[in-house]
């Protein structure tokens, strides 16, 4: 069987090489994919030139700009199979080789198109030593890295070793003759073992490049796996930090709230003491239940301490063993009046709040027969507590030492609550105070 009818198998297999890799080029855009494309349409080309019937000259042109074009552009490839650009000086050298191809192109165009030296006994003589040459930089290539542990690198190396087996043929054949007759058969047609190495030589190629793919896109998966991974542990860190940040915060709010409350008890002992003062002259007995109710009354108050928060429920019972406190002193001189929504029993405020808007209302305010105090405490439809009394200003200056309505003001607005709103409206003063929900399924109760 003659060259000439193993020709087309071997072009036909370069051909559905070249398609199959066009559609990954276009597909992934990556380098080395347009230059092994454009690696195997030069080999295409090659193929095809020997079924023209050009002249010897002009054919002989051709093949040397296809042949040695493919050669640069192996050595580019080499480039990415073998990561030269870690390698420096191996990087220099084959810039070098693929310089001296350029310079061979061109001196062969000369020689071909406008010389008849093409045609003599030296111009034969000399292409040996360049083809062995080209021989010599693929042996160079394999031995330097056929130890390599990169299965890519290996890839190439395998495709080098064939093509360089395949060339060693052809070079043997065109020595012992130069014809190239397209009958002549295919086992003594050098273009038949040149064509052999590089179809092997794609082959590899192609095997290398869809591994070098397929590595990428696992190292690609395993990076964006570390990445969320790492995204996950730092989400995770924030949320351990913020959650941290959180109970600080809170410790911190407790902090204050005990000390907002430790401000209460000396200030409630004081204004407690001084009413007992005054009644032991005047009345021994009123005194002696007074110190009754008293204990009972700092009983709750020193529970107070152990939270943030009360009902309302409990802090109007609290606030009636008050009032009798209260009503031992000023007796029919004060009045308290009560309207609560049975359904914001269970709301929530600070402890001791009802405490102290009382105390501030007896504190500034005149409080005769002829012209009781009436303290009233009601709700709003709009979850409001509302403490009120009729103004009747004391006309000797109260010293005071600002904790009362102060201190309620700072609780809510440790509480991120909106604060206590204080106002006269129609000779009444007036605090009007949030209510906070009570949380489900609990439910704050303490005894007096």
């Amino acid at each position: 069987m003659s060259y000439e009818a193993w020709s087309p198998l071997f072009l036909g297999m370069v051909l559905a090489m070249l398609l199959a890799n066009s559609v990954q080029w276009f597909m992934y855009r990556e380098r080395i994919y347009g230059l092994y494309s454009l690696y195997t349409l030069t080999w295409a080309f090659y193929f095809i030139i020997n079924h023209f019937g050009l002249p010897r000259n002009i054919g002989n042109f051709y093949k040397v700009i296809l042949s040695y074009s493919g050669y640069i552009a192996y050595l580019e490839l080499a480039k990415i199979f073998l990561t030269l650009p870690e390698r420096p000086r191996f990087l220099r050298w084959v810039n070098r080789v693929q310089w001296m191809l350029l310079f061979y192109i061109v001196a062969k165009t000369y020689v071909y198109l406008f010389t008849d030296f093409w045609q003599t006994r030296l111009h034969d003589l000399l292409l040996h030593p360049v083809r062995l040459a080209l021989l010599a930089v693929g042996t160079y290539i394999v031995f330097s890295f056929i130890r390599s542990k990169d299965m890519v690198a290996r890839f190439f190396v395998a495709g080098t070793a064939a093509l360089l087996a395949n060339h060693t043929v052809a070079f043997v054949l065109l020595v012992r003759s130069p014809n190239l007759d397209l009958k002549l058969p295919f086992w003594q047609h050098p273009d038949l073992f040149i064509q052999s190495g590089v179809v092997l030589d794609l082959i590899f190629f192609s095997l290398g490049i869809s591994y070098r793919h397929r590595r990428e896109a696992v190292r690609k998966a395993v990076l964006e796996k570390d990445l969320i991974s790492e995204r996950e542990q730092r989400y995770r860190e924030q949320l351990e930090a913020d959650l941290a940040l959180q109970r600080v915060q809170q410790e911190k709010t407790e902090v204050q709230m005990r000390a907002l409350q430790t401000q209460v008890n000396p200030h409630f002992l004081f204004n407690g003491l001084n009413t007992l003062s005054s009644l032991i002259d005047e009345s021994p007995r009123q005194a002696s239940d007074f110190v009754d109710e008293l204990s009972s009354v700092y009983r709750y108050l020193l529970r107070s301490n152990e939270t943030e928060l009360t009902t309302l429920g409990v802090e109007l019972r609290f606030i009636q063993s008050y009032f009798h406190l209260l009503k031992t002193r000023f007796g029919n001189s004060i009045h308290l009046e009560t309207h609560i929504d049975e359904r914001f029993r269970d709301a929530l405020l600070p402890p001791l709040t009802l405490q102290l808007l009382l105390e501030n209302a007896v504190k500034h305010n005149v409080a005769l027969a002829e012209q009781p105090l009436t303290i009233g405490i009601r709700t709003t439809p709009e979850h409001r507590l509302i403490v009120e009394n009729n103004l009747q200003r004391k006309t000797i200056r109260i010293e005071s030492n600002g904790v009362g309505l102060s201190n309620i003001a700072v609780k809510y607005r440790l509480l991120n609550q909106p604060e206590p709103v204080i106002q006269e409206k129609n000779g009444w003063f007036q605090v009007i105070l949030p209510l906070l929900p009570a949380p489900r399924g609990e439910m704050i109760e303490k005894s007096v």
